[in-house]
């Protein structure tokens, strides 16, 4: 499984230098992880950047993945990520989404250098630095 954080969803539609990278990832929609805390970053960046029909049209393609709604154990375990790594919330959401269903974080975002990447462990991590 694979999680495409708020970043690389960013890059992939506005097709900056790494959205061939993150193309992949955003079109295997079967193995596709979408928390609801990245449809809310990624909207508001469309809406802002190109109006509400960018941003429905985002929302639609990122949908085509398993939206993975935050709940209670989420939010809990997404709490003490965010203690233990010093996250901010939407990163520690996104981390424990892809722990709880043992995905790789596809990402751009500097905050996740303070997480454990380590092969074949359940808290896997992609980043692709900007251009």
């Amino acid at each position: 499984m694979n999680l495409l954080d708020s970043s690389g969803w960013i890059e992939y539609f506005a097709n900056g230098p790494n959205a061939g990278q993150f193309a992949p990832v955003a079109t295997d929609t079967a193995a596709l992880l979408v928390p609801t805390i990245v449809l809310h970053e990624v909207y508001r960046w469309a809406e802002r950047e190109g109006g509400e029909s960018a941003a429905n049209r985002a929302m639609l393609a990122m949908q085509e993945g398993s939206v993975v709604p935050l709940d209670a154990d989420l939010a809990i375990a997404a709490a003490r990520l965010a203690r233990r790594h010093k996250l901010p919330t939407a990163e520690s959401i996104i981390y424990a989404t892809a722990q709880a269903r043992g995905a790789t974080v596809w990402t751009q975002d500097d905050d996740s250098e303070t997480l454990p990447a380590q092969a074949g462990a359940t808290d896997r991590l992609v980043v692709l630095r900007p251009e």
